[in-house]
């Protein structure tokens, strides 16, 4: 059987090879870190269960250190409460994940990202498992990073794993998308969670010149990372990065609760786009930014959009001669606009959320294409 230093070692090496690891500063923390310090039991998921069903993988049970150097991300409570050490090995959860750590290669990657150097002020908002506020420690120091954690449990945990590893990072339990109220400015700040915009906060506590690394994201779910420069108190503009990133959304932005779903009748037209568009990963985000009250259902030609705050619906399937068919009903015609800004998208070429970009001020937040000036959206602020 393999150590955990042998383990983080192959993976640092797995992580370096495929073009991740460029850093040797980060690719030392990669090393040093030790992970299973900071996930302990996890659960993973049962193949083809229909709802998703997890099977808690206790500490020390066969493949349990080596699931935990697979670069993957680890799911570690389920419904804002439930652990995987509250689940007797043999029986399986149905549940919906609150907590991860995510996996090592985004984890690095963001850091990267984040255009880090020594002696910058870090705010990382979601310390999560530890493992990242880890790496950012080793790297920066303890004394240059806090960290904030919404969850009290969670950032208890956290804790404990970070002194078991021998860091010493500044901990906050509390609404990170506030920012550090004592904190004062930082150079840089990096989200482990999903926002639908920037938060003000956010906004003023990064030096004009410093960086923020976020994950814009909305009710449908649909995803984008992107990297901003903070031009003066209050404003920043950046531009989406390359990939596909994706986090669980923060608490205060997640959609709120809703009755189930019935489908109702309403006015019946032709749609004039494929709707298996939206099912794509920059489809999908460009819908979403149409709709952002909208959750988004469905697969291929069927897709279901349910806008959460006024109850209104669009739902499209094959028509009978071909083409597609759109019902809608309520005051917000959602299939109206994801289709005007389908259309906008691919008279632009269609490009990847890297060919977009993000302007935050006190009048608003706007992701746009291509330019400033160019077609774009305003963000739910």
């Amino acid at each position: 059987m393999s150590t955990s230093a042998q383990l983080r070692a192959a993976l640092a090496n797995v992580l370096a090879e495929d073009g991740t690891l460029t850093d040797p500063a980060w690719r030392g923390a990669a090393e040093a870190v030790p992970r299973e310090l900071f996930v302990g039991p996890y659960f993973a998921q049962v193949p083809d269960s229909v709802p998703t069903r997890y099977r808690p993988v206790h500490r020390g049970e066969d493949g349990w250190l080596e699931g935990i150097y697979t670069d993957r991300t680890l799911i570690t409570q389920l419904d804002g409460r439930t652990r995987a050490d509250d689940i007797d090995g043999d029986s399986t959860v149905v549940g919906s994940p609150t907590s991860s750590s995510t996996l090592p290669s985004l984890v690095l990657r963001m850091w990267q990202q984040l255009e880090v150097e020594a002696g910058h002020r870090v705010l990382e908002v979601g310390t999560g498992t530890g493992y990242s506020t880890a790496l950012g420690a080793h790297r920066l120091g303890g004394d240059r990073l806090t960290s904030i954690e919404y969850d009290p449990e969670v950032g208890r945990a956290a804790a404990a794993a970070l002194t078991a590893a021998g860091y010493a990072p500044r901990l906050v339990v509390g609404d990170g998308l506030r920012g550090d109220p004592d904190g004062g400015a930082y150079d840089r700040l990096i989200a482990t969670c999903s926002v639908r915009y920037v938060p003000t906060a956010w906004l003023h506590q990064v030096k004009p010149g410093g960086k923020i690394l976020v994950t814009l994201s909305g009710w449908s779910y649909a995803s984008g990372l992107a990297l901003l420069t903070v031009t003066g108190p209050g404003t920043a503009t950046g531009r989406f990065l390359p990939g596909y990133t994706s986090f669980m959304i923060a608490r205060p932005h997640d959609r709120p609760p809703r009755p189930s779903l019935a489908l109702l009748p309403g006015e019946e037209r032709p749609s004039l786009i494929d709707p298996a568009v939206i099912g794509t990963w920059t489809g999908d985000w460009v819908a979403q930014l149409a709709a952002p009250a909208a959750e988004r259902m469905g697969a291929g030609p069927e897709q279901i959009l349910w806008d959460v705050s006024t109850g209104s619906q669009a739902r499209t399937a094959p028509g009978p001669e071909g083409g597609w068919t759109v019902v809608q009903r309520g005051p917000v015609r959602l299939w109206d606009r994801v289709e005007a800004a389908i259309r906008l998208w691919q008279a632009a070429g269609e490009p990847h959320q890297e060919g977009f970009g993000v302007t935050a001020s006190a009048g608003g937040q706007r992701v746009w294409i291509g330019g400033e000036d160019g077609p774009g959206w305003d963000l739910p602020v």
